[in-house]
């Protein structure tokens, strides 16, 4: 049977259950099922019946809701490619443009050898690649030990200090000497209804924080007040409706300055960062 057909049938299928992403989902499932990089998939002339068998059961189990990611084992995020499945989130191309943002400061800075912190790593997406990107000293830590499991699997090797806890006293021994302190926090409002392919699959302590999603950003504001420098960084994540009060939860604690808000390669609001200025915060 020709590739063609096959993902063009697929795709088909699975934008009429609601997957706008059916044809890249397609093919993506496709080169899995026959055991290649989708971008082989243009050489391919015919798929085996054991191929195709195979991927018509991905496809299913697609439609069902589990995430492709979690079909395939991996994610891809920037230059990395991670290992991931039940019981971590799987890294969105949003939070992409949080780890440039932290690469763009420090290119501006005159830092070497940064030391930055990554609140909640998950998968350890941005651990992974900002010790990849940047020169530095990296730290993570994360609270729910299966999602570390899968942060220790990924960051094997890459030098990243890799903690199992909760970031409200972690690290304490580099209280006041971070550079960088960056999360992608659980920022759903738990009133919201999400996907099934969101909500069946990524863990709902990683998505929803509270009526108004901010209750992790609140507690992040005063464990980065305490880890970061004077003139270190604060960089977080947030839903794109919180454009005007993720800003104002870290501007009320009183312990950062230039806080301001940037959007993602949609447009949309979606990253709050501020400068740990040199006046204490009450925690």
């Amino acid at each position: 049977m020709l590739p063609g057909v096959l993902t063009a049938g697929a795709a088909a299928r699975l934008t009429a259950a609601g997957f706008p992403s059916g044809r890249a989902d397609a093919r993506l499932l496709l080169a899995y099922a026959m055991g290649l990089d989708v971008t082989q998939l243009a050489t391919v002339r015919k798929v085996t019946p054991n191929q195709a068998a195979r991927f018509n059961e991905l496809i299913q189990r697609r439609i069902l809701g589990v995430p492709v990611q979690h079909l395939t084992g991996v994610a891809h995020f920037r230059h990395e490619t991670l290992h991931v499945g039940p019981g971590v989130l799987v890294p969105r191309p949003e939070t992409e443009g949080l780890v440039q943002l932290v690469i763009d400061w420090i290119g501006r800075g005159d830092v070497n050898q940064p030391t930055m912190i990554d609140l909640g790593t998950g998968s350890g997406a941005i651990a992974l690649a900002l010790s990849h990107e940047i020169a530095g000293h990296v730290c993570a830590v994360e609270l729910s030990p299966a999602a570390y499991r899968w942060a220790q699997r990924n960051l094997e090797g890459s030098g990243v200090d890799l903690r199992l806890g909760d970031w409200q006293d972690a690290f304490e021994e580099l209280n006041g000497t971070v550079d960088v302190v960056v999360a992608n926090p659980p920022y759903v409002p738990s009133r919201c209804v999400l996907p099934p392919d969101v909500a069946g699959h990524d863990p709902a302590e990683a998505l929803f924080s509270g009526v108004d999603g901010l209750d992790a950003l609140r507690a992040i504001v005063p464990v980065a007040a305490r880890l970061l420098r004077p003139g270190g960084l604060l960089a977080c994540e947030h839903d794109d409706s919180q454009g005007q009060l993720a800003p104002a939860v870290v501007a009320a604690s009183g312990a950062f300055e230039q806080v301001a808000d940037h959007r993602d390669l949609a447009g949309r609001p979606r990253y709050v960062t501020a400068v740990r200025s040199t006046i204490k915060c009450c925690t």
